[in-house]
Protein backbone atom coordinates (compact mmCIF):
# COMPACT_ATOMS: atom_id res chain seq x y z
CA UNK A 1 0.00 0.00 0.00
CA UNK A 2 1.18 3.51 -0.98
CA UNK A 3 2.01 5.99 2.11
CA UNK A 4 0.25 9.25 1.91
CA UNK A 5 2.81 12.14 0.16
CA UNK A 6 3.59 14.84 3.26
CA UNK A 7 2.39 17.95 1.35
CA UNK A 8 2.85 21.38 2.68
CA UNK A 9 0.66 24.03 1.23
CA UNK A 10 1.27 28.19 1.50
CA UNK A 11 -2.08 30.11 0.40
CA UNK A 12 -5.59 30.25 0.78
CA UNK A 13 -7.39 27.30 -1.58
CA UNK A 14 -7.32 24.16 -0.10
CA UNK A 15 -10.23 23.04 -1.31
CA UNK A 16 -8.46 22.35 -4.56
CA UNK A 17 -6.68 19.35 -2.81
CA UNK A 18 -9.91 17.83 -1.59
CA UNK A 19 -9.64 15.05 -4.52
CA UNK A 20 -6.37 13.80 -3.34
CA UNK A 21 -7.16 13.79 0.21
CA UNK A 22 -9.99 12.30 -0.39
CA UNK A 23 -8.49 9.31 -2.37
CA UNK A 24 -5.43 9.30 0.38
CA UNK A 25 -2.53 10.85 -1.91
CA UNK A 26 -1.28 13.18 0.62
CA UNK A 27 -1.50 14.85 3.86
CA UNK A 28 -1.94 17.94 3.66
CA UNK A 29 -0.65 21.31 6.21
CA UNK A 30 -2.10 24.14 5.31
CA UNK A 31 -0.26 27.88 6.64
CA UNK A 32 -2.27 31.01 4.48
CA UNK A 33 1.13 33.21 4.14
CA UNK A 34 4.61 32.80 3.50
CA UNK A 35 6.10 34.08 6.72
CA UNK A 36 4.39 31.26 8.51
CA UNK A 37 5.60 28.47 5.93
CA UNK A 38 9.05 29.81 6.96
CA UNK A 39 8.12 29.45 10.27
CA UNK A 40 6.50 25.46 9.80
CA UNK A 41 9.87 24.53 8.19
CA UNK A 42 11.83 26.35 10.16
CA UNK A 43 10.42 24.43 13.42
CA UNK A 44 12.64 21.21 11.75
CA UNK A 45 9.15 20.21 9.98
CA UNK A 46 9.46 17.84 7.24
CA UNK A 47 7.19 17.95 4.04
CA UNK A 48 7.66 15.60 0.69
CA UNK A 49 6.48 18.27 -1.54
CA UNK A 50 5.76 22.17 -1.33
CA UNK A 51 2.97 23.74 -3.28
CA UNK A 52 2.47 27.72 -2.99
CA UNK A 53 0.24 30.24 -4.17
CA UNK A 54 1.60 33.34 -6.28
CA UNK A 55 -0.26 35.71 -4.68
CA UNK A 56 0.58 35.37 -0.87
CA UNK A 57 -0.40 38.82 1.91
CA UNK A 58 2.57 40.33 1.16
CA UNK A 59 4.81 38.64 -0.90
CA UNK A 60 4.44 36.35 -3.78
CA UNK A 61 4.86 32.30 -4.06
CA UNK A 62 8.14 32.85 -6.11
CA UNK A 63 9.85 35.12 -3.55
CA UNK A 64 8.75 31.74 -1.09
CA UNK A 65 10.63 29.46 -3.61
CA UNK A 66 13.87 31.84 -3.40
CA UNK A 67 14.00 31.24 -0.02
CA UNK A 68 13.53 27.22 0.08
CA UNK A 69 16.22 26.62 -2.74
CA UNK A 70 18.45 28.83 0.17
CA UNK A 71 17.64 26.19 2.83
CA UNK A 72 19.83 22.97 2.94
CA UNK A 73 16.92 21.07 4.33
CA UNK A 74 14.29 21.59 1.89
CA UNK A 75 16.51 22.87 -1.75
CA UNK A 76 15.71 19.51 -2.92
CA UNK A 77 11.93 19.52 -2.19
CA UNK A 78 9.81 19.59 -5.50
CA UNK A 79 8.22 23.33 -5.12
CA UNK A 80 5.04 23.70 -7.38
CA UNK A 81 3.43 26.95 -8.17
CA UNK A 82 -0.26 28.00 -8.33
CA UNK A 83 -2.30 30.67 -9.68
CA UNK A 84 -6.28 31.30 -10.29
CA UNK A 85 -5.65 31.43 -13.71
CA UNK A 86 -2.86 30.23 -15.84
CA UNK A 87 -0.60 33.57 -16.91
CA UNK A 88 1.95 33.35 -19.20
CA UNK A 89 4.60 35.81 -17.68
CA UNK A 90 4.54 33.79 -14.75
CA UNK A 91 4.34 31.09 -16.50
CA UNK A 92 7.73 32.21 -17.83
CA UNK A 93 9.55 33.68 -14.81
CA UNK A 94 8.79 30.21 -13.06
CA UNK A 95 10.34 28.32 -15.92
CA UNK A 96 13.30 30.51 -16.09
CA UNK A 97 13.80 29.84 -11.96
CA UNK A 98 13.16 26.29 -12.18
CA UNK A 99 10.37 26.05 -10.28
CA UNK A 100 9.22 22.16 -10.26
CA UNK A 101 5.68 22.93 -11.83
CA UNK A 102 3.09 25.33 -12.37
CA UNK A 103 -0.69 24.48 -12.37
CA UNK A 104 -3.57 26.80 -12.53
CA UNK A 105 -6.33 26.76 -9.72
CA UNK A 106 -9.58 27.68 -12.39
CA UNK A 107 -8.56 23.69 -13.47
CA UNK A 108 -9.61 21.13 -11.19
CA UNK A 109 -6.83 18.96 -10.15
CA UNK A 110 -4.87 16.72 -12.93
CA UNK A 111 -5.74 13.11 -12.85
CA UNK A 112 -2.01 12.11 -12.98
CA UNK A 113 -0.85 14.70 -10.44
CA UNK A 114 -0.37 12.25 -7.83
CA UNK A 115 2.04 10.00 -10.57
CA UNK A 116 3.42 13.04 -10.83
CA UNK A 117 4.49 14.44 -7.81
CA UNK A 118 5.81 11.04 -6.42
CA UNK A 119 8.25 11.30 -9.67
CA UNK A 120 9.56 14.53 -9.01
CA UNK A 121 9.98 13.56 -5.18
CA UNK A 122 12.10 10.36 -6.07
CA UNK A 123 13.59 12.58 -9.19
CA UNK A 124 14.92 14.98 -6.75
CA UNK A 125 16.25 12.81 -4.11
CA UNK A 126 18.37 10.85 -7.37
CA UNK A 127 19.58 14.56 -8.55
CA UNK A 128 20.72 15.66 -5.37
CA UNK A 129 23.24 12.49 -4.81
CA UNK A 130 26.76 13.26 -4.75
CA UNK A 131 28.76 10.58 -7.34
CA UNK A 132 32.56 11.05 -6.27
CA UNK A 133 34.26 11.33 -9.70
CA UNK A 134 37.44 9.46 -8.37
CA UNK A 135 35.20 6.04 -6.97
CA UNK A 136 33.11 6.45 -9.96
CA UNK A 137 33.40 3.48 -12.66
CA UNK A 138 35.68 5.16 -15.67
CA UNK A 139 37.02 4.13 -19.27
CA UNK A 140 39.73 2.65 -19.45
CA UNK A 141 41.71 2.95 -22.88
CA UNK A 142 43.28 -0.53 -23.98
CA UNK A 143 47.07 -0.21 -23.65
CA UNK A 144 47.42 -1.42 -27.29
CA UNK A 145 45.34 1.44 -28.11
CA UNK A 146 47.19 4.35 -26.49
CA UNK A 147 50.64 3.10 -27.41
CA UNK A 148 49.53 2.93 -31.25
CA UNK A 149 48.37 6.84 -31.14
CA UNK A 150 51.41 8.05 -28.90
CA UNK A 151 53.62 6.55 -31.92
CA UNK A 152 51.63 7.18 -35.06
CA UNK A 153 50.48 11.05 -34.17
CA UNK A 154 54.02 11.88 -33.24
CA UNK A 155 55.49 10.47 -36.18
CA UNK A 156 52.81 12.12 -38.26
CA UNK A 157 53.37 15.16 -36.83
CA UNK A 158 57.08 14.82 -37.32
CA UNK A 159 57.41 13.96 -41.17
CA UNK A 160 54.12 16.08 -42.05
CA UNK A 161 55.58 19.22 -40.19
CA UNK A 162 56.40 20.99 -43.56
CA UNK A 163 53.37 20.90 -44.88
CA UNK A 164 51.14 22.47 -42.35
CA UNK A 165 53.94 24.90 -42.00
CA UNK A 166 53.33 25.74 -45.55
CA UNK A 167 49.28 25.78 -45.32
CA UNK A 168 49.70 27.70 -42.02
CA UNK A 169 51.43 30.76 -44.23
CA UNK A 170 48.84 30.23 -47.03
CA UNK A 171 45.77 30.55 -44.53
CA UNK A 172 47.55 33.89 -42.86
CA UNK A 173 48.00 35.25 -46.85
CA UNK A 174 44.36 34.40 -48.16
CA UNK A 175 42.84 35.88 -44.78
CA UNK A 176 43.16 37.81 -41.47
CA UNK A 177 42.40 36.09 -38.72
CA UNK A 178 43.90 33.31 -36.22
CA UNK A 179 45.19 29.97 -38.64
CA UNK A 180 44.50 27.82 -36.47
CA UNK A 181 40.07 27.57 -34.87
CA UNK A 182 39.62 25.43 -31.29
CA UNK A 183 36.13 24.39 -30.39
CA UNK A 184 34.36 22.61 -27.17
CA UNK A 185 33.73 18.98 -28.54
CA UNK A 186 32.39 15.93 -26.77
CA UNK A 187 34.05 12.48 -26.62
CA UNK A 188 33.71 10.48 -24.03
CA UNK A 189 34.35 13.84 -22.02
CA UNK A 190 34.30 18.07 -23.11
CA UNK A 191 37.40 19.03 -24.53
CA UNK A 192 39.80 22.07 -26.46
CA UNK A 193 39.23 20.62 -30.35
CA UNK A 194 42.20 21.71 -32.84
CA UNK A 195 41.47 22.41 -35.78
CA UNK A 196 43.45 24.74 -39.07
CA UNK A 197 41.13 26.88 -40.04
CA UNK A 198 38.93 26.49 -43.30
CA UNK A 199 36.55 29.35 -43.10
CA UNK A 200 35.99 32.93 -42.99
CA UNK A 201 36.48 34.44 -39.12
CA UNK A 202 33.12 34.67 -37.64
CA UNK A 203 31.63 31.99 -39.41
CA UNK A 204 30.31 30.05 -36.33
CA UNK A 205 27.77 32.86 -36.09
CA UNK A 206 26.31 31.99 -39.67
CA UNK A 207 26.09 28.19 -38.71
CA UNK A 208 21.81 28.35 -37.34
CA UNK A 209 20.89 30.16 -40.51
CA UNK A 210 22.76 27.68 -43.25
CA UNK A 211 22.11 24.79 -41.05
CA UNK A 212 17.92 25.66 -41.73
CA UNK A 213 18.77 25.54 -45.51
CA UNK A 214 21.86 23.62 -46.57
CA UNK A 215 21.93 20.65 -43.53
CA UNK A 216 23.16 17.72 -44.93
CA UNK A 217 21.47 15.41 -42.47
CA UNK A 218 18.20 17.88 -42.14
CA UNK A 219 14.71 15.88 -43.00
CA UNK A 220 13.23 18.37 -45.46
CA UNK A 221 10.18 16.58 -45.53
CA UNK A 222 9.55 16.96 -42.02
CA UNK A 223 7.26 20.10 -41.09
CA UNK A 224 9.11 19.86 -37.21
CA UNK A 225 7.08 22.71 -35.44
CA UNK A 226 3.73 22.47 -32.95
CA UNK A 227 0.71 22.18 -35.11
CA UNK A 228 -1.51 24.23 -32.77
CA UNK A 229 -4.90 23.77 -34.54
CA UNK A 230 -4.42 19.88 -33.97
CA UNK A 231 -7.05 19.29 -31.04
CA UNK A 232 -5.78 17.47 -27.75
CA UNK A 233 -7.21 13.71 -27.22
CA UNK A 234 -7.75 13.81 -23.84
CA UNK A 235 -8.59 17.44 -23.96
CA UNK A 236 -11.70 16.05 -26.40
CA UNK A 237 -12.65 13.58 -23.99
CA UNK A 238 -13.26 16.23 -21.64
CA UNK A 239 -16.37 18.50 -20.77
CA UNK A 240 -16.41 21.63 -22.36
CA UNK A 241 -14.36 24.64 -20.88
CA UNK A 242 -12.44 21.93 -19.28
CA UNK A 243 -8.55 20.66 -20.41
CA UNK A 244 -6.22 18.25 -19.32
CA UNK A 245 -3.50 19.99 -18.24
CA UNK A 246 -2.65 23.60 -17.61
CA UNK A 247 -3.24 25.80 -20.98
CA UNK A 248 -0.08 27.72 -22.67
CA UNK A 249 -0.84 30.84 -24.23
CA UNK A 250 2.04 30.98 -26.99
CA UNK A 251 2.15 32.85 -30.83
CA UNK A 252 -1.64 34.16 -29.77
CA UNK A 253 -2.46 30.30 -29.91
CA UNK A 254 -3.93 28.08 -26.51
CA UNK A 255 -2.99 24.75 -26.13
CA UNK A 256 -2.89 22.82 -23.37
CA UNK A 257 0.42 21.60 -21.53
CA UNK A 258 0.07 17.91 -22.34
CA UNK A 259 -0.69 18.22 -26.03
CA UNK A 260 2.25 21.49 -26.47
CA UNK A 261 5.41 18.68 -24.54
CA UNK A 262 3.48 15.69 -27.00
CA UNK A 263 4.13 17.96 -30.04
CA UNK A 264 7.19 18.77 -29.10
CA UNK A 265 8.57 15.57 -28.58
CA UNK A 266 7.88 14.97 -32.36
CA UNK A 267 9.47 17.91 -33.63
CA UNK A 268 12.91 16.74 -31.43
CA UNK A 269 12.56 13.68 -33.07
CA UNK A 270 12.29 15.03 -36.40
CA UNK A 271 14.73 18.07 -36.51
CA UNK A 272 18.27 17.13 -37.49
CA UNK A 273 20.64 16.02 -34.12
CA UNK A 274 24.18 16.50 -36.70
CA UNK A 275 24.61 19.04 -38.86
CA UNK A 276 26.89 19.26 -41.58
CA UNK A 277 26.78 22.13 -44.27
CA UNK A 278 27.27 20.90 -48.35
CA UNK A 279 28.76 23.38 -50.46
CA UNK A 280 29.35 26.06 -47.28
CA UNK A 281 29.68 29.41 -48.31
CA UNK A 282 31.66 30.14 -45.47
CA UNK A 283 34.73 27.87 -46.66
CA UNK A 284 37.74 29.68 -48.05
CA UNK A 285 39.48 29.18 -50.91
CA UNK A 286 42.45 27.78 -49.33
CA UNK A 287 39.79 25.54 -46.64
CA UNK A 288 38.27 24.25 -49.42
CA UNK A 289 41.79 22.85 -50.30
CA UNK A 290 42.70 21.85 -47.09
CA UNK A 291 38.66 20.60 -46.39
CA UNK A 292 38.77 18.06 -49.64
CA UNK A 293 42.26 16.68 -48.34
CA UNK A 294 41.52 16.39 -44.72
CA UNK A 295 44.48 18.68 -44.17
CA UNK A 296 42.77 20.78 -41.50
CA UNK A 297 42.59 17.69 -39.41
CA UNK A 298 46.15 17.35 -38.60
CA UNK A 299 46.18 19.68 -35.43
CA UNK A 300 43.79 16.75 -34.07
CA UNK A 301 47.45 14.76 -34.20
CA UNK A 302 48.00 16.93 -31.15
CA UNK A 303 44.82 16.27 -29.03
CA UNK A 304 45.61 12.58 -29.87
CA UNK A 305 49.17 12.96 -28.14
CA UNK A 306 47.34 14.51 -25.03
CA UNK A 307 45.19 12.11 -24.52
CA UNK A 308 41.59 13.71 -25.75
CA UNK A 309 41.35 11.23 -28.83
CA UNK A 310 42.52 8.43 -30.22
CA UNK A 311 43.51 7.68 -33.85
CA UNK A 312 40.07 5.46 -34.48
CA UNK A 313 36.95 6.46 -32.92
CA UNK A 314 33.94 8.60 -33.02
CA UNK A 315 33.94 12.08 -34.31
CA UNK A 316 33.83 14.05 -30.79
CA UNK A 317 30.49 16.25 -31.22
CA UNK A 318 29.81 20.13 -30.97
CA UNK A 319 28.38 21.06 -27.28
CA UNK A 320 24.80 21.51 -29.58
CA UNK A 321 24.88 18.51 -30.90
CA UNK A 322 26.09 16.19 -27.88
CA UNK A 323 23.73 17.26 -25.74
CA UNK A 324 20.32 15.64 -27.85
CA UNK A 325 22.13 12.30 -27.53
CA UNK A 326 20.82 11.88 -23.96
CA UNK A 327 18.19 8.61 -24.52
CA UNK A 328 20.21 5.19 -23.77
CA UNK A 329 20.02 3.88 -27.73
CA UNK A 330 22.10 7.52 -28.63
CA UNK A 331 24.31 7.86 -25.93
CA UNK A 332 26.00 4.53 -26.57
CA UNK A 333 28.18 6.28 -28.66
CA UNK A 334 29.92 8.12 -26.12
CA UNK A 335 31.28 4.81 -24.36
CA UNK A 336 34.10 4.61 -27.33
CA UNK A 337 36.82 7.08 -27.42
CA UNK A 338 36.35 10.24 -29.42
CA UNK A 339 38.39 9.34 -32.92
CA UNK A 340 40.02 11.65 -35.99
CA UNK A 341 38.94 8.65 -38.04
CA UNK A 342 36.03 6.51 -37.41
CA UNK A 343 33.34 3.22 -38.83
CA UNK A 344 30.93 6.33 -40.48
CA UNK A 345 33.63 8.29 -42.29
CA UNK A 346 35.13 5.07 -43.86
CA UNK A 347 31.90 3.23 -44.71
CA UNK A 348 29.90 6.58 -46.64
CA UNK A 349 31.61 9.62 -46.77
CA UNK A 350 34.81 7.82 -48.74
CA UNK A 351 32.12 6.53 -51.33
CA UNK A 352 30.92 9.77 -51.64
CA UNK A 353 27.18 8.44 -50.79
CA UNK A 354 24.63 11.02 -48.55
CA UNK A 355 24.72 9.57 -45.17
CA UNK A 356 21.50 9.67 -43.15
CA UNK A 357 21.56 11.03 -39.63
CA UNK A 358 20.13 7.55 -38.57
CA UNK A 359 22.89 5.36 -40.91
CA UNK A 360 25.60 7.63 -38.93
CA UNK A 361 24.21 6.95 -35.40
CA UNK A 362 23.61 3.28 -36.30
CA UNK A 363 27.54 3.25 -37.48
CA UNK A 364 28.67 5.23 -34.19
CA UNK A 365 27.21 2.56 -31.72
CA UNK A 366 28.23 -0.38 -33.80
CA UNK A 367 32.41 0.90 -32.95
CA UNK A 368 31.03 1.25 -29.54
CA UNK A 369 29.95 -2.21 -29.13
CA UNK A 370 33.99 -2.88 -30.28
CA UNK A 371 34.49 -1.88 -26.63
CA UNK A 372 31.65 -3.88 -24.48
CA UNK A 373 32.85 -7.01 -22.31
CA UNK A 374 36.82 -7.02 -23.45
CA UNK A 375 35.79 -7.02 -27.41
CA UNK A 376 38.51 -4.44 -28.71
CA UNK A 377 39.95 -5.55 -31.27
CA UNK A 378 43.56 -3.90 -31.96
CA UNK A 379 43.78 -5.09 -35.56
CA UNK A 380 40.23 -4.00 -36.46
CA UNK A 381 41.31 -0.33 -35.52
CA UNK A 382 44.73 -0.62 -38.15
CA UNK A 383 41.94 -1.70 -40.82
CA UNK A 384 39.81 1.11 -40.27
CA UNK A 385 42.77 3.38 -40.54
CA UNK A 386 43.74 1.62 -43.68
CA UNK A 387 40.56 2.12 -45.38
CA UNK A 388 40.82 6.11 -44.31
CA UNK A 389 43.47 6.84 -46.51
CA UNK A 390 40.81 6.55 -49.98
CA UNK A 391 38.14 8.55 -47.76
CA UNK A 392 40.44 10.99 -47.75
CA UNK A 393 40.66 11.99 -50.78
CA UNK A 394 36.54 13.07 -51.42
CA UNK A 395 35.08 14.68 -54.21
CA UNK A 396 32.21 16.64 -52.36
CA UNK A 397 33.18 19.46 -50.08
CA UNK A 398 31.36 18.65 -46.76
Amino acid sequence: MKTSLSVLYVGNNPAYFQPLEHKGEIALKTVSSSVRGIKYLSEGNKTDVIFSDFCLSGSNGLFFFDWIRTQPGFDKVPFILLSKEFRSEIYKTAYQKKVDDYYSLAQPVPEDISTRLRFLVNFKKKKGVYVDEKTSAKFSMPLSKRLFDIAVSATALLLLSPILLLVILAIRLESKGKVYYISRRVGRKPFDFYKLRSMRTGADSQLKALAKIRNQYADTSANAEVDFTLPCPRCSNMPDGQSCSPILYIKDHAICDFWHNEQQKNVAAKNSVFVKIKDDPRVTRVGKFIRNTSIDELPQLINVLKGDMSIVGNRPLPVYEAEQLTRDDLSKRFLAPAGITGLWQVELRGKGGVMSEDERKRLDNEYADHFKDGKYSFWYDVKLMLRTIPAMFQKDSV
